[in-house]
């Protein structure tokens, strides 16, 4: 008795088995952010050490795109812009200053192929920094105030 017992707990043996592919899938989108550090002059006095000598500051761009994803950064001229050369205002006067690419301050940084920076493809997701040196042209003749800017960063990926 004992034997039939243990004969009807056995678990039913399977004779054929099937099988299927699951697919399993998804996409990365191509994405950047932007972040900046203002270019900050300090107090430029046109009568003595800036009345021959520019005075520069730097400030930075700061990208984070997707692995692969090539990019630019274009700046645009700011708020108080006359033509293409771009301006602080301080109250009613203005004082004109320029960003640059390089630290020679030779190349414009500006917007467009032919005027903004172009980026080669990220290697990774790490943030890349990028170093906006500036420049406030020596010998200018402007009032006595507080002078600022507002310029648009603009990454195209």
């Amino acid at each position: 008795m004992i034997g039939g017992l243990a004969l009807g707990f056995a678990a039913p043996a399977f004779a054929q088995t099937a099988t299927a592919n699951l697919s399993v899938s998804a996409t990365v989108a191509k994405n950047c952010s932007i972040t900046t550090t203002a270019v900050a002059f300090g107090s430029y006095d046109p009568i003595v050490t800036h009345a021959s000598t520019p005075l520069d500051g730097t400030g930075s761009v700061v990208v984070t795109c997707t692995k692969g994803a090539g990019t630019r950064i274009d700046l645009g001229l700011g708020g108080n812009a006359s033509g293409s050369t771009r301006r602080m205002a301080g109250g009613t006067d203005f004082l004109a200053y320029g960003l640059y690419q390089n630290t020679g301050r030779t190349t414009v940084w500006g917007s467009g192929a032919a005027a903004g920076q172009t980026i080669a493809a990220a290697p990774s997701k790490a943030p890349g920094t990028f170093t906006v040196y500036g420049r406030v042209p020596a010998g200018q003749d402007v009032a006595a105030a507080s002078y600022s800017d507002m310029v648009v960063a603009t990454i195209n990926f």
